[in-house]
């Protein structure tokens, strides 16, 4: 499970707003000894006050889906993870996110994000897979 996780290129976030409604949004991610690292990059966003930080700030219980599809069905897999997440904007761990994150997208090692970085600190992982 840990192997496909730390391998996936792409995942999605979920996080709950302040009158209970879900939100979801396609992230890139880190994992490193029991933490997934994301973090706010360089992308166009429409305001710089991004509603999963508001969301994690009033309720930091969060859950991100990692899955694969294929046509051939039998490939199909999925983890989820949930956890507690945490809003970090300097530091070492900061700074040990950003150097993952680097290292692993190529996008990021010519522009590493500016943050703030958000991790996930897993408390239970669930797994499925097709075959």
């Amino acid at each position: 499970m840990v192997r496909l996780v730390r391998t996936a290129r792409s995942a999605t976030l979920g996080t709950v707003d302040e009158r209970g409604n879900p939100h979801l949004v396609p992230i890139v991610f880190a994992y490193n000894r029991g933490n997934l690292y994301t973090a706010v990059d360089r992308k166009p966003k429409s305001t710089h006050r991004l509603k999963r930080l508001r969301n994690i700030a009033a309720h930091p219980h969060v859950s991100v889906l990692v899955d694969y599809y294929d046509d051939d069905w039998i490939r199909l897999w999925w983890v989820r993870i949930d956890g507690m997440a945490q809003i970090i904007e300097s530091g070492a761990t900061f700074e040990e996110a950003i150097t993952l994150l680097t290292a692993k997208y190529e996008p990021y090692a010519v522009g590493a994000p500016p943050g703030p970085v958000i991790r996930v600190q897993i408390e239970r992982m669930r797994s499925w897979s097709a075959d």
